[in-house]
């Protein structure tokens, strides 16, 4: 009980509200403290089996232009339709067809807020392409599966079982990663490609070393972790399953990493890349551990066995000789 003449009924109201005001901090303080979990030092725990596979495409389809959220009656029946296609049916005629939808893991489900693309800038959600780089993407894109295989350097480098590169990309199956983290470290293990990078936090400069999956260095900013990555070796000329991820000289990669709870972690990219990009472009993932929520499946990580199953690699350029009519068809020499 105040009891205080000297301060009167204008006091009174400014304690109370100073009090509520401290008491709301304190609440939100309590909350985040208990919503965000933290290492023993302090720092946010990234630790764990994050996957972030869902049915929102990471550019907005042209039929959406203009649209940054889906109705909820439209994503149910996106939804729908998705779990339509996880039935296996007999490929088309001339189809030898491909794996069964067994082993796919595409998510079942919309991203949470119903988003049109997983690319937030530009406002249109759709990646800002140079006239060379939408070319570079054209050609790769046009490629795949089709065209010239006289080479094994004419295969693309998944189908090479070396990498699809950075950044964090969900496309299909093994779409889990793992994150390990120290004081000074944080090492992210992917499940396709076994893709390990280990980066430090602890403020030493970049190398000039040009590396598949460049040169990371990251810091935080309050509870986000940022990794920034350059000194890209320069693979372009390879083939890649989206030419947007090739590894270039002058491609700059920021990534943004920031606890939400005890089973989300939001995830952010921005590219930038003056030969590919008109400006650089940035997309959202939310990642999660839980394995039901989401209709995703995280954790726990499996062997990925590529280059000692790669059948794909002989049968493919076998078969190209067959057709060019230099082997006989089933020839595998």
């Amino acid at each position: 009980m105040i009891n205080r003449p000297d301060i009167g009924w204008r006091g009174v109201v400014a304690v109370l509200v100073g009090c509520v005001a401290l008491s709301g901090a304190m609440v939100s303080g309590q909350t985040r403290e208990n919503t965000v979990p933290r290492t023993p030092w302090g720092d946010p725990d990234l630790h764990g089996v994050w996957t972030g596979s869902s049915l929102t495409p990471l550019e907005r389809p042209r039929d959406l232009e203009g649209r940054q959220f889906l109705t909820s009656e439209e994503a149910a029946d996106l939804e729908a339709r998705a779990a339509e296609r996880r039935v296996d049916a007999p490929p088309r005629a001339g189809d030898p067809g491909t794996y069964n939808q067994f082993w796919f893991d595409p998510g079942t489900k919309v991203i949470p807020g119903r988003r049109t693309s997983l690319i937030v800038d530009p406002p249109d959600g759709r990646i800002p392409f140079t006239e060379a780089g939408r070319e570079h993407n054209r050609r790769s894109s046009a490629h795949y599966g089709v065209g010239s295989r006289d080479s094994y350097v004419d295969l693309d480098t998944g189908e090479r079982c070396l990498t699809d590169g950075l950044p964090l990309r969900y496309s299909g199956y093994n779409a889990n990663y793992q994150i390990f983290q120290t004081p000074d470290h944080v090492a992210i293990l992917g499940e396709m490609f076994r893709d390990l990078r280990i980066i430090p936090i602890d403020g030493r400069p970049h190398t000039a070393i040009p590396q598949w999956l460049g040169d990371g260095r990251a810091r935080w900013e309050g509870d986000t972790l940022v990794v920034e990555t350059r000194s890209f070796a320069d693979k372009a000329r390879f083939w890649w399953v989206n030419a947007w991820r090739a590894t270039r000289p002058t491609l700059r990669l920021v990534e943004r990493f920031t606890r939400v709870d005890a089973q989300t972690l939001e995830y952010e990219f921005t590219m930038e890349d003056p030969g590919m990009f008109t400006r650089p472009w940035t997309a959202a993932i939310p990642l999660t551990t839980d394995q039901g929520a989401r209709g995703v499946t995280s954790g726990p990580l499996y062997e990925y066995a590529c280059h000692e199953g790669n059948y794909a690699m002989t049968n493919t350029l076998t078969g190209a000789r067959a057709t060019d009519g230099v082997i006989e068809a089933g020839d595998a020499r």
